[in-house]
């Protein structure tokens, strides 16, 4: 059972590397522009892959569910 998440955790690991790469860009782009505050977009994506992180979290525990 724990094996079938497997390509689905490997498909939001990668996306969560994608996200924190296009963070650390907008930092970059920000700090290059003059920027002293951290930009709107890599606020937004910090959390969305936290939320991915979260999801692959879930994916890893065990099925406590005695319905499912």
């Amino acid at each position: 059972m724990a094996g079938e998440f497997e390509e689905i955790k490997s498909r939001l690991e990668v996306i969560a590397e994608e996200l924190a790469d296009l963070a650390i860009q907008r930092l970059r782009e920000s700090i290059d522009a003059g920027g002293t505050e951290l930009p709107v977009d890599e606020k937004r994506l910090t959390r969305a892959r936290r939320a991915v992180e979260k999801a692959i979290h879930l994916l890893d525990e065990p099925n406590d569910d005695p319905f499912a």
